[in-house]
């Protein structure tokens, strides 16, 4: 199901001329996976940069918000992957996946940046399951969001 929803951003995107990045913390990778999985996806993505530890969310994606787990945090990652990725389209996530709260959120809390021509939207989920659920579920709330602001 989650790589449908990669394949219709790939369409959605191809049809519109623009490309899309991402910049992932709790996901770890699995978002820019399923972006690449897509055949062709390269006329559409451009890539993604794995940033699970603070100091690469500050010192490479120019992140400044004092808590990682915060819609600010996802919105300085979406528009730093942007900017870094020269793409018309970013998505960022971070979040807790567990097994233990993180600055003060409990398990299941996830943000999803989403940087496009008219600024960053930020969602705030609360997701249910273990780790592997809370970052399927990211990654479809991400691919959701950005076909929602594709139109």
């Amino acid at each position: 199901m989650t790589a449908d929803l990669a394949a219709r951003v790939h369409q959605a995107l191809l049809a519109r001329g623009e490309t899309v990045g991402c910049a992932e913390s709790l996901t770890g990778g699995a978002l820019a996976d399923l972006l690449s999985g897509t055949p062709g996806a390269s006329a559409t993505f451009a890539g993604g940069i794995v940033s699970y530890a603070t100091r690469v969310k500050r010192d490479v994606l120019g992140v400044t918000a004092a808590q990682v787990v915060s819609a600010d945090c996802a919105s300085q990652m979406a528009a730093g992957a942007k900017r870094l990725l020269g793409v018309d389209w970013a998505l960022a996530t971070t979040g807790v996946a567990g097994p233990e709260k993180q600055d003060d959120k409990p398990v299941g809390t996830v943000y999803v940046g989403v940087a496009g021509p008219r600024g960053v939207q930020v969602l705030r989920l609360t997701l249910d399951g273990d780790r592997a659920a809370i970052r399927a579920g990211a990654c479809r709330s991400a691919l959701e969001a950005l076909l929602d602001e594709l139109g």
